[in-house]
């Protein structure tokens, strides 16, 4: 089962997500929280395997609570899935950098939540290409990014193309037709790139990618 918590300041919005997720066989919710701070506490005390996140919430912003949980040793095994309201919120890629492992929008359709909860619990990224670059080259232009604590010089010729692959949202296979690599090749080099770059996931390597400018929005 996927222990699934929610957090969201909307208890309608909460109430509507818990009947989905209950509805699935593979899946409970062991907690609600209507706050940052309480979605955090709940993250420790329940063991939930995954956090759906709203950005918005009161007292302690999803961004921050998505801090704290990936931050937290105990809590390693803890992914957190963002929601957005795509257009509207700029903070999506502070919130990846944060931790979190993807975003959602927030009037997704239901049977796309449940898949996403368990991509997400399964140790997946939940990217979407076009989106994403839309949402960095958003960020990089209204902000000042900090750089990463790793970047693609460290990488091989090799790892830095997966990496830019990765970027566009390609998955594993996928990476693996374009090089002419097995599947599980191209995992492997994915897992070392993160490794060297000390990401929690494809998530954080497409935030470097796109940060370093070995990827823009747009281009190649």
């Amino acid at each position: 089962m996927i222990r699934v918590l929610l957090a969201d300041d909307q208890t309608l919005v909460r109430e509507a997500f818990a009947m989905l997720v209950e509805s699935a066989k593979d899946m409970e919710v062991v907690g609600q929280a209507g706050t940052g701070r309480e979605a955090v506490a709940l993250a420790r005390g329940e063991r939930a395997d995954l956090v759906v996140m709203d950005l918005r919430m009161p007292d302690l912003d999803g961004i921050e609570a998505t801090r704290l949980i990936a931050a937290d040793a105990d809590l390693a095994g803890v992914r957190v899935l963002v929601l957005t309201t795509y257009d509207t919120d700029e903070y999506i890629v502070e919130a990846l950098r944060a931790g979190a492992s993807g975003f959602l929008v927030k009037d997704t359709r239901p049977a796309e939540l449940l898949d996403a909860i368990r991509t997400v619990a399964a140790g997946d990224a939940l990217l979407s290409p076009g989106p994403t670059a839309r949402l960095i080259s958003r960020f990089l232009r209204s902000h000042t990014a900090p750089p990463p604590e790793g970047g693609p010089e460290c990488l091989s010729e090799r790892e830095r193309e997966v990496l830019a692959l990765v970027a566009r949202g390609l998955n594993n296979t996928e990476i693996g037709e374009t090089l002419g690599l097995s599947p599980l090749t191209a995992k492997t080099h994915v897992s070392r790139i993160m490794g060297k770059l000390g990401a929690r996931d494809r998530a954080q390597l497409v935030v470097v990618a796109y940060e370093s400018g070995l990827v823009t929005p747009g281009g190649s």
